[in-house]
């Protein structure tokens, strides 16, 4: 194994603006209303934000479409890479329009031997400040594993919820939403790619855009809801175009716990805590 000690504690300041236009593209592409200049971008939305225009080259891109290996996070050699999941703590609202500052630090890199193979977990911890006050705060759960054939199998059954939407994931959507994302990754909009050189059945949804749509589907479902932390954590790919649903329950005084899932079962959990 790897020595990745030199990357703990790394840091990384970089500097973005809330831009009206690609908050109104991110609108259009998830069926949303557009917050105006000076409203509330709605949670989750920042993922189209920050994002580093890495030049469509072998030094600037890998095979896979992510930005190539090394640079602030660690090289990984070829491993395939994997959003796993995610921490929040909101304090407030991003402002649709407004400079925001995000401070990136590695807080953990560890590998592990798992049953495909070996295994490096990443995470990073990015502090989201606006007009000289955190935002809130995002923990990112990152895993690189080796090239092996995907876990496809079914998934434990979703319960009953107090609420439930139905997802309908086109090539468009998925599609349309790397965009606005800046997401090369090819498993979302490559067919020939995700099918023949990883292994899926067909495009797969991007982890990021199902949490959206779960606390989105909790937010309508709870308006006066004040958002405290939000957790998430992917458990099996749900692929395109197959239909699947974001719902959720009221478990305890301030406390919900959220999942998406198909016909095979869950493919990705989460909990929110509320005032």
């Amino acid at each position: 194994m790897s020595d990745y000690s030199a990357w703990l504690g790394r840091t990384e300041e970089t500097h973005e603006e809330v831009s009206a236009t690609l908050v109104k593209r991110l609108a259009a592409t998830l069926s949303e209303p557009m917050p105006a200049v000076g409203e509330a971008l709605p949670p989750l939305w920042h993922w189209a934000f920050f994002q580093e225009p890495n030049p469509v080259d072998e030094a600037g891109l890998g095979v896979d479409g992510h930005p190539a290996r090394g640079g602030f996070l660690p090289p990984a050699n070829d491993r395939n890479r994997m959003a796993a999941g995610g921490r929040f703590e909101f304090h407030e609202p991003l402002r649709v329009g407004g400079p925001v500052t995000r401070v990136s630090t590695i807080t953990q890199v560890e590998e592990k031997l798992g049953r495909t193979g070996a295994l490096l977990f990443v995470t990073v911890r990015h502090d989201y400040l606006q007009d000289a006050r955190l935002a809130f705060r995002e923990e990112q759960d990152i895993v690189y594993r080796e090239p092996t054939p995907p876990k496809l199998g079914a998934g434990e059954a979703a319960p009953d919820g107090d609420w439930r939407e139905a997802v309908a994931p086109t090539s468009t959507l998925l599609f349309r939403y790397s965009a606005v994302t800046f997401n090369g990754h090819r498993i979302h909009y490559d067919w020939p790619y995700v099918t023949e050189a990883e292994g899926y059945p067909g495009l797969v949804v991007h982890g990021p855009l199902i949490a959206t749509l779960n606390l989105r589907a909790f937010c309508r479902a709870n308006p006066q809801a004040r958002l405290r932390r939000f957790s998430y954590r992917g458990q099996r790919p749900l692929i395109a175009p197959e239909s699947f649903e974001v719902s959720g329950r009221i478990v305890a005084a301030g406390k919900a716990e959220l999942w998406a899932a198909n016909a095979s079962g869950i493919a990705q959990r989460a909990e929110v805590e509320f005032d």
